[in-house]
């Protein structure tokens, strides 16, 4: 006969277990009991693969590497975006067709894996990629009654909950837990009425070689997609300030999207010299880029937490950026990067030549941006991870999910 555990070993004294000790009493049952006894807490990660270029991908990948290590969890992951078998694959390849079986594939892989697990975690973006992607995640979850993260990660979150209200705001008001990467949007989405917590994005900063550029060079980088909302034609204007005054300079451009064409042939407009379209590099071989440069640009008009600029800092980048949504939140002007308004060319280009005219300054920015690199490493992220899912589902899992192998009495 099947055993039960009830959590009164916790709750004999009439206190309830702090989540810590939870999950401390879910490990040590773990090792000691009879493998017919299952006690990991099961958490599935919806979010995009990395077919899908972008931040989230990234952060969804980085996220679930680490989260596997946890003994404590059992982990897995659901495209967004599932690759359909065989030859049906090649409907993929046919527009608008191919948003359709995806979506198909998309649908039946929920509705499939989502009542194996006890917590959802859910990656979000914004607008149509809402709608299609987060929205069955969360009613799925709700009908299975599976607890629910959005983990929403937009920048455009203020115009999108204004003008998408029909969509949206229903759908958030049936998740447990909205999370986003920062400050920014905890106040964007309080002003709506919903209460979200902020867990920050990581970067693995050892896997970034932090040096000291004494003296500064004037070579530059910029690695965002290049879509009208990170506005890369503003670094190659402000570049173009840079050279007037400095023709040796240098600019690498890490990227792809869909105003590549446009891009290049600006840059053959402001007769810009010395740079490089690199394409899409693949994440492993971005510290080296990072490192092979000594100031890095970053101009969108629109934007939450770029984990870029956390990278920029860990490799010893000084940083000058645009103003644009969650980045005042992670650069303080004046200490651990220069922030100029968005769009302003002319002021992005005046800022990286005071960096270069001003070694003390660079320096200073240089040391105190490396040091702020603390609140994004796993070690400060995790056990916020950890404690939401097991705050979550700690009436069910952790108090004891015991699954008896069959033939066993």
């Amino acid at each position: 006969m099947a055993m039960l555990w009830t959590g009164h070993e916790t709750q004999c004294q009439g206190t309830k277990p702090d989540v810590k000790d939870l999950m401390e009493i879910d490990q040590n049952r773990k090792e000691n009991e009879p493998s017919s006894v299952i006690t990991r807490l099961r958490v599935l990660i919806v979010a995009p693969s990395l077919r899908i270029l972008g931040g989230q991908a990234v952060q969804a990948k980085r996220l679930i590497d680490r989260l596997k290590k946890e003994s404590s969890l059992e982990v897995g992951f659901l495209p967004i975006n599932p690759r359909l078998p065989g030859p049906l694959s090649n409907l993929q390849s046919v527009k608008y067709l191919r948003t359709i079986v995806t979506e198909v594939a998309y649908l039946i892989s929920l509705a499939t894996r989502i009542p194996r697990f006890d917590v959802i975690h859910i990656f979000s973006a914004s607008y149509t990629s809402f709608i299609l992607a987060p929205a069955p995640a969360v009613l799925i979850s709700r009908l299975f009654g599976k607890k629910s993260i959005l983990n929403y990660r937009s920048g455009e979150a203020e115009d999108h909950l204004t003008h998408w209200p029909g969509t949206t705001l229903p759908v958030l008001r049936r998740v447990d837990e909205i999370v986003v990467p920062s400050g920014y949007l905890v106040e964007v989405f309080g002003r709506f009425g919903f209460r979200a917590r902020s867990v920050f994005n990581f970067v693995d900063t050892n896997r970034f070689r932090f040096r000291e550029r004494n003296p500064l060079k004037p070579v530059f980088f910029a690695n965002r997609n290049f879509e009208p909302h990170y506005n890369v034609a503003c670094v190659l204007r402000a570049f173009a300030i840079v050279q007037k005054k400095l023709p040796q300079a240098e600019l690498i451009v890490a990227g792809d999207g869909k105003q590549r064409t446009e891009l290049e042939s600006l840059a053959s407009q402001l007769n810009l010299r010395n740079i490089k379209f690199l394409g899409l590099v693949p994440q492993e071989k971005m510290p080296e880029l990072y490192n092979a440069a000594d100031i890095y640009l970053n101009c969108p008009n629109i934007d939450n937490m770029p984990g870029s600029i956390i990278e920029a800092f860990a490799s010893g980048l000084p940083v000058v950026t645009t103003e644009a949504g969650g980045i005042p939140f992670i650069v303080t002007d004046g200490q651990s990067g220069l922030l100029v308004s968005c769009g302003d060319h002319e002021g992005v280009g005046g800022a990286a030549l005071r960096l270069l005219e001003d070694p003390a300054l660079a320096a200073s920015i240089t040391r105190t941006a490396h040091k702020e690199c603390e609140k994004y490493d796993w070690e400060s992220v995790r056990e916020e991870w950890l404690r939401l899912y097991f705050e979550l589902a700690e009436d069910r899992a952790v108090k004891g999910r015991l699954i008896e192998k069959p033939g066993t009495e």
